[in-house]
């Protein structure tokens, strides 16, 4: 493997790491409805466990109430109970063919709290990008000891690493502001 393999290969999964925090961070609710909330629940689809968004469809009546709509009206006791007793604390109702999720209001201490839940998952995946760097620097010393590439090109692809860590660690700390603003918004 190359030095440039390696420091591609860390970009990437760099980048994995700055999606699987988007997700992360799509799963915290704020304020303001959005489908994204429901993503994970999982319903049992006929003895199979089956993401909500297989079963019926999300959309958004207002900025504070998710509707779904089940494909199969006999789903639509099956759906309410996997968003009652998912660990969001919603409280669908049933309309019609229809389950209208109203989201509560955020009170100020839940705001801080989901905050400080916004800054620790932004740790956690600072964490993983500074994992990434050193095991690419680890790689490259491991070719510079086999003599598989001088000692500049080894300190100049870990400053590249270095760099391309910094920009993914600032990314995080960006995605971490706008989720905090985001969250104290009433």
């Amino acid at each position: 493997m190359s030095s440039s393999e390696i420091i591609s290969n860390a970009d990437q999964k760099m980048i994995k790491s700055i999606d699987s925090f988007k997700g992360s961070l799509a799963k915290i609710r704020t304020g303001r409805a959005h489908t994204g909330i429901l993503e994970h629940i999982q319903i049992d689809y006929y003895g199979n466990p089956t993401p909500i968004s297989q079963v019926a469809a999300l959309g958004l009546a207002d900025a504070r109430t998710i509707t779904v709509t089940p494909w199969e009206k006999p789903m639509l006791q099956v759906v309410e109970k996997a968003i009652r007793d998912s660990d969001l604390g919603l409280n669908p109702a049933t309309q019609g063919n229809v389950i209208r999720v109203p989201m509560p209001a955020l009170t100020e201490e839940r705001r801080k709290d989901l905050a400080k839940l916004v800054k620790s998952e932004g740790e956690d995946a600072k964490i993983a990008i500074r994992n990434l760097r050193r095991e690419a620097n680890e790689s490259l010393k491991k070719l510079t000891k086999d003599k598989l590439i001088s000692e500049d090109e080894e300190r100049r692809s870990q400053d590249d690493v270095q760099k391309r860590t910094d920009k993914f660690v600032a990314e995080v700390d960006k995605l971490v502001q706008d989720k905090e603003k985001e969250i104290m918004t009433v």
